[in-house]
């Protein structure tokens, strides 16, 4: 494999609080990159805005990105293909464990924030999974063409809050009303509104000539704040923050041109004591999101696959970690969200899908030798429980198929109970509820209601068999077996949860668990 293949991919996710513009910049970034022609063909036709990412009904309906997809595209700079690997993310922070597995796979994000509201409660979280990871941020500040707060008040808050030395590169010529345009320093230009709409149609004033307000403004923040500094950013230090409107087409040509010529390619990735690097011959992969049924009419399942090291080619044998021997993948498939097309190669930093039957399974490590484990993608503890029953007491097979498929992407965790009869499914927000029951109606003819569970919170159980035996023996109507077969305490109060451990000393009462 040559380094000029690995130095070609930027493989990224988009974050961002929901309403912030996420998949408007979505749409728009596949629009520069050429993905797509026209900013219609990812419209559904008289229905609400959606982009091309945002495929479930449920997402069309409440208007909200509750999957992760993937997208690919490619563009030429400085004679050199850069292919562009985008991995959309739930804004809801009900999805946040989609959202946190996502971040796995990517080298790089685009934090998004909207001019009006600066950095708001989901966007922190995002970015603090982003810092556990070392994960480098662009920051693009969204609906400048609107009011917004004070551009100095925006940059000192994400300095701020976010721990984060900030430099911006470009300036928004006035907000909302007294909307001018975006100066750009790099070229010293501005790009001003055109038409009736507004919009920014590629046409740049060479003579940056603005109020003297503005010009004043925008010297003082170029002067007031960090330069650039590639390594500062690489290492998670400084975010170069860009200034624009994804509706009208403002600074994200500056923004692709950003995540191209700035962004890491493919990184090392953290194999227990080890670090697996992308030059590495063998190779490597971790499957970091599985989703069922992206096509109705075939009841498929894709498990997406982060490519870490290695060149792959189709029909070559690679060995899951949770199966322990090698499958052929004969399909792979490159994402654009529901257009596909089959995968002959594939690189380091490249997602692509495998379509399996349930052999693949989040967490899965693939490799050739099967000598290597990928680590850091985790379960967290429910915070909502919930019994689950069926209106027609006959579907009770299609309905474990279902919790089974559902839990295997990560959408619910499911629990057997050691007594009693009525499954538990457990979720991190109550959105992931209203999924699961539209998608069991939709995709497995299964009509089921939610009932309260008994229960406030779970806890995965581990420590020596016999202190396990003991606690089972005397416990048994308070635990129930997760999908994996791991033993896991059902407590009725974070009360129980105490209590627990402090009689049982010797057993960890787990909130989290690596896949």
């Amino acid at each position: 494999m040559t380094s000029s293949s690995t130095n070609s991919r930027r493989t990224f996710a988009i974050i961002s609080h929901p309403d912030a513009g996420k998949t408007t910049l979505t749409e728009k970034l596949l629009l520069q990159g050429g993905a797509i022609h026209l900013a219609g063909e990812v419209k559904a036709r008289g229905q609400a805005r959606r982009a091309r990412s945002d495929w479930m009904k449920i997402e069309q309906q409440r208007g909200i990105s509750v999957t992760s997809s993937v997208m690919t595209f490619e563009k030429a700079y400085d004679g050199e293909t850069i292919t562009f690997n985008l991995l959309d993310t739930p804004g809801h922070e009900d999805f946040s464990e989609d959202t946190y597995r996502t971040l796995t796979a990517v080298d790089s994000a685009i934090m998004v924030i909207d001019a009006a509201k600066g950095i708001e409660p989901q966007t922190r979280k995002l970015f603090e999974v982003c810092r556990l990871r070392s994960v480098p941020i662009i920051t693009f500040v969204n609906k400048v063409d609107r009011e917004g707060r004070p551009v100095f008040e925006l940059l000192d808050e994400i300095a701020d809050m976010l721990a984060l030395d900030v430099s911006p590169q470009m300036y928004p010529v006035g907000m909302g009303g007294q909307f001018e345009g975006v100066l750009d320093y790099a070229t010293g230009t501005v790009a001003r509104p055109e038409g009736g709409s507004k919009e920014f149609l590629g046409k740049r004033d060479a003579d940056p000539a603005m109020p003297e307000q503005f010009a004043e403004e925008a010297e003082l923040a170029r002067m007031g704040y960090p330069e650039f500094d590639l390594e500062a950013y690489r290492n998670g230090d400084l975010t170069p923050v860009y200034f624009g409107s994804a509706l009208k087409n403002f600074g994200v040509e500056e923004l692709i041109d950003a995540i191209a010529r700035h962004a890491p390619p493919p990184r090392p990735q953290p194999a227990g004591e080890e670090q697996v690097s992308p030059t590495r011959d063998e190779v490597t992969g971790f499957i970091f999101k599985v989703q069922a049924n992206m096509d109705p009419n075939h009841r498929d399942r894709i498990a997406f696959m982060r490519q870490v090291s290695g060149t792959f080619k189709r029909g070559m044998k690679l060995t899951p970690s949770g199966l322990g021997k090698p499958i052929a993948v004969h399909s792979p498939i490159m994402f654009f969200a529901q257009d596909r097309e089959i995968a002959d190669t594939a690189e380091p930093g490249d997602i692509i899908g495998i379509p399996n039957h349930g052999t693949l399974r989040v967490g899965d490590t693939l490799s050739e030798k099967n000598e290597v484990r990928f680590t850091g993608l985790p379960d967290f503890a429910p915070e909502i429980l919930r019994r689950v029953q069926l209106v027609d007491p006959t579907k009770t097979k299609q309905l474990r198929k279902a919790l089974d498929d559902l839990s295997e992407e990560g959408v619910i965790q499911v629990f057997y109970p050691e007594i009693g009869g009525q499954w538990i499914v457990g979720v991190v927000g109550q959105l992931q509820l209203e999924v699961l029951v539209s998608r069991l109606a939709a995709e497995y003819k299964v009509d089921a209601k939610l009932e309260p569970a008994p229960f406030a919170t779970a806890r995965w159980l581990s420590g020596p068999e016999s202190a396990l035996d003991d606690f089972e023996r005397f416990n048994r109507a308070n635990l129930a077996k997760d999908r994996d077969g791991n033993l896991v305490f059902m407590a009725k109060s974070p009360w129980d949860v105490n209590y627990a451990q402090e009689k049982n000393t010797e057993l960890t009462f787990s909130a989290t668990r690596e896949r």
